[in-house]
């Protein structure tokens, strides 16, 4: 855990402009040196504020692709799809230039991954910024205390980027890349607010199974994650 970095600011608006800067320092540094850049994003409540504030950023949009850490199997135009989320405040003002790769088939999602798993292929790898939530229930990404899948998606040798998940505390199946790629990402920030999050935090530090608190698996395997909390 020694190349863990505690970023703390005193609102959600100063800690929004901090990570969006860097956010787009990041992009434009992949942009000059490799002609596009890779943007992989949570859902939930707590980045909207970040999203909102990236949005407007004057970097070449048309060159940015932007997908998700993880999606609930539900259609984009259901008000609990990360897809939704993203459109309504990322994909917007300047940032509506991206272009956006979506985690989401109509159909069974044990068939339909294979299907992402093949087209996700021509993304370029490794990702330039991925972007992580945190549950109270100490899950990132849909790795979930009790997922069906667990061990799959946080398996650092495996060859697949996406799982499928069905956990308790999910109530949708939910379609998530896996550990490797989001490990291998060239900037990994994980994106936290409220005192409930910090403790959170705090307990996923110790040394207890991995699995019940699965951020733990970033938290240990990361050797450059920053944490940024207000």
């Amino acid at each position: 855990m020694s190349g863990i970095t505690l970023n703390k600011f005193h609102s959600s608006l100063e800690l929004a402009h901090q990570l969006a800067d860097r956010i787009c320092c990041e992009l434009e540094t992949a942009i000059t040196e490799r002609g596009s850049a890779t943007l992989v994003v949570s859902g939930g409540s707590t980045p909207k504020m970040l999203f909102q504030v990236l949005s407007s950023k004057a970097i070449n949009w048309s060159d940015v692709i932007i997908t998700l850490v993880d999606e609930r199997w539900v259609d984009e135009n259901d008000k609990r799809s990360n897809a939704m989320l993203v459109k309504r405040h990322l994909l917007v003002n300047n940032a509506a230039n991206a272009r956006f790769v979506p985690l989401f088939h109509p159909g069974d999602i044990d068939q339909e991954i294979y299907k992402l798993e093949m087209q996700l292929q021509s993304l370029p790898l490794p990702f330039d910024v991925v972007v992580l939530g945190m549950g109270s229930d100490g899950h990132t990404a849909s790795f979930f205390p009790g997922g069906d899948n667990l061990d799959a998606a946080v398996d650092e040798k495996g060859k697949n980027l996406l799982s499928s998940m069905r956990a308790p505390g999910a109530v949708e199946s939910r379609i998530t890349f896996n550990l490797p790629p989001l490990l291998q990402s060239r900037f990994l920030a994980l994106h936290i607010e409220g005192k409930e999050k910090l403790d959170v935090l705090e307990h996923a530090m110790d040394d207890g199974d991995a699995n019940s608190m699965p951020v733990r698996h970033i938290i240990r395997k990361s050797n450059k994650l920053e944490i940024f909390w207000a």
